[in-house]
């Protein structure tokens, strides 16, 4: 299961620049007006994404992290008019199998927040907390459990530049919503 967990990670996540992809995108579904990304060494040492979107639920946090998350999916049917990014439920759960992750967030509907504590795909910690209305998850030692993806990755400025890069697509796709980039 943890050899097959990490094959998989290998596949949504090849950089830094995807793991930032595959976060932009879950901002944007849950309509977010602001997105802020700010990393450290090229996003290996911390990549974190903040948003002020509508928030997880303390329901449907934790199963986000699990394998084939689709909560979007309710019916069979809904499989033929997928119109949100974030149907490849896989991402979440792929990119805790290689890192260090700590979720804060709170849905709109709900009075307080819960914070998780994920290190290579397995919950350390989970409690309430207070938090406003949001999402923010901090993806920390990106791939301290596979030193082989490790080793290709590039110069923590070429691994920058890359993820600079992605930001700027969304942001001319997304011209409603405010993108901002923090390194270091």
């Amino acid at each position: 299961g943890d050899v097959v967990s990490r094959i998989a990670a290998g596949e949504v996540v090849e950089r830094p620049a995807a793991v930032v992809k595959e976060l932009i995108e879950n901002s944007v579904d849950a309509q977010s007006r602001t997105i802020t990304v700010d990393i450290k060494d090229g996003g290996l040492a911390c990549i974190r994404v903040t948003d002020d979107g509508e928030g997880m639920s303390r329901a449907d946090a934790p199963q986000a992290f699990e394998r084939h998350a689709t909560s979007k999916l309710q019916t069979a049917d809904d499989l033929d008019r997928i119109a949100t990014f974030g149907f490849r439920g896989e991402a979440l759960y792929s990119i805790a199998a290689v890192s260090h992750v700590t979720l804060i967030t709170r849905h709109k509907s709900e009075e307080f927040g819960l914070q998780m504590r994920l290190e290579g795909g397995n919950l350390t910690d989970q409690s309430r907390a207070g938090s406003p209305i949001c999402t923010s998850i901090s993806i920390e030692h990106l791939f301290f459990n596979t030193p082989a993806r490790a080793k290709f990755l590039r110069q923590p400025a070429t691994e920058a530049g890359q993820i600079a890069s992605v930001i700027q697509r969304y942001a001319l796709a997304y011209p409603k919503v405010r993108f901002s980039l923090v390194n270091e």
